[in-house]
């Protein structure tokens, strides 16, 4: 009889460890920043080159972070959403805008003459917020992308909830829904907020 017992245990947990996985969301991604402060950087602004934002500026507010690119088609998915957010003035929005020429596979930077990839970025973002709406209290130009591995970005969109001690409590890959914003998103800034 024992001879059937363990494999019967295992088979019974492997059972279990199966109709776990298939509960999970495969969009969410977990994060080893949850929980932990969000890694600073300090980048230029998009509408003022010559100002610069750093996380540590937010210190006090409860905000979003979310990662963008014109060439995102996720992005516009999600961008009037955004918009419909930034009416309600909720909570700031700060948009990283990550790699907006680099990640573009139809650019090639090496082609690029010396010094045009930042005003090439910049000019493709602005006008790109332009036609689609701005929701964003402010914008960076994350031009290489060195934010953007710090925060682990896997691929754009990607939102992230902050805290008033600049800890990130959440963290969205993709396209935020109507569903993620009511049901996630917005209960978890309600309760940072108090």
């Amino acid at each position: 009889m024992n001879r059937f017992l363990w494999p019967l245990i295992g088979f019974a947990v492997l059972l279990a460890l199966l109709a776990v996985g298939l509960r999970l969301n495969p969009r969410e991604l977990p994060s080893p920043l949850v929980g932990k402060p969000a890694p600073p950087f300090s980048l230029s602004r998009l509408d003022a080159p010559a100002q610069s934002f750093s996380p540590q500026d937010m210190l006090g507010k409860v905000w979003l972070l979310n990662v963008w690119a014109s060439w995102c088609v996720s992005c516009r998915q999600e961008h009037p959403l955004l918009v419909e957010l930034a009416k309600r003035q909720t909570v700031p929005l700060i948009g990283l805008n990550y790699k907006e020429v680099r990640g573009d596979g139809g650019i090639d930077i090496d082609r690029l003459p010396p010094g045009s990839e930042r005003k090439m970025a910049i000019e493709r973002a602005s006008g790109w917020l332009a036609r689609h709406g701005n929701p964003y209290t402010l914008s960076v130009l994350d031009v290489d992308g060195r934010a953007g591995i710090d925060y682990g970005v896997y691929g754009v969109p990607e939102t992230y909830v902050i805290d008033r001690a600049g800890i990130i409590r959440m963290k969205h890959t993709g396209p935020i829904t109507p569903e993620v914003l009511s049901g996630k998103i917005l209960p978890l800034l309600s309760e940072l907020s108090k």
